[in-house]
């Protein structure tokens, strides 16, 4: 019976270590992020889709890398964006592109979604230069709720480098789509 039981837990953390997905290297500093994203789509034409896996997040400026992986750990995609250029590679090896970020989902989902402002919001900062309503912040002056480029932004439980749970919902003609990005454990500092 105990044999049973550590080999049941053994199996459970193993589990667990895989589901966690790991943070891409690099040379130059960068803003990184690790954790869990669950994403919900409810198009006005068909029946909703829900996905939710891990994420590693790494921003140095210029290219931003962003990893998804399945709860149990599998990759999903991997997703590059420099200037003038982005890629989504799925696990199978097959590779759409576009001039950006925007460009990109329009591609994959065959529906124009404005996400260039995901960079600053995962950061807990509204796109500079683009209009802000509502903004409500929390007792330390950083921003909690806005709406940005047609998103609701929620952001919350912050730590040194931003939120660690950020929201975001946009309602339009083409549907209702949901996104929750958590951060499981604080990054370093930016190197």
């Amino acid at each position: 019976m105990m044999l049973r039981w550590l080999l049941t837990c053994g199996l459970l953390l193993a589990l667990v270590a895989c589901a966690a997905p790991s943070r891409i290297g690099g040379q130059a500093p960068a803003f990184e992020r690790v954790g869990r994203f669950a994403v919900t789509l409810q198009p006005a034409d068909g029946p909703a889709q829900a996905v939710q896996g891990g994420y590693a997040w790494r921003d140095d400026g210029q290219r931003l890398i962003l990893d998804l992986s399945t709860p149990l750990g599998n990759v999903l995609a991997r997703v590059q964006v420099d200037p003038g250029h982005a890629t989504l590679e799925q696990a199978d090896g097959q590779l759409d592109r576009a001039t950006d970020a925007d460009g990109l989902i329009a591609r994959v989902w065959g529906h124009p979604m404005p996400v260039a402002g995901l960079r600053d919001w995962v950061r807990g900062q509204a796109v500079d230069g683009q209009p802000v309503q509502g903004l409500q912040a929390d007792a330390q002056g950083r921003p909690e709720a806005f709406v940005q480029q047609g998103w609701q932004v929620r952001l919350g439980q912050w730590d040194a480098q931003g939120p660690r749970r950020i929201r975001l919902l946009r309602e339009d003609a083409q549907g209702r789509w949901q996104l929750q990005l958590i951060v499981d454990d604080p990054a370093p500092l930016a190197r």
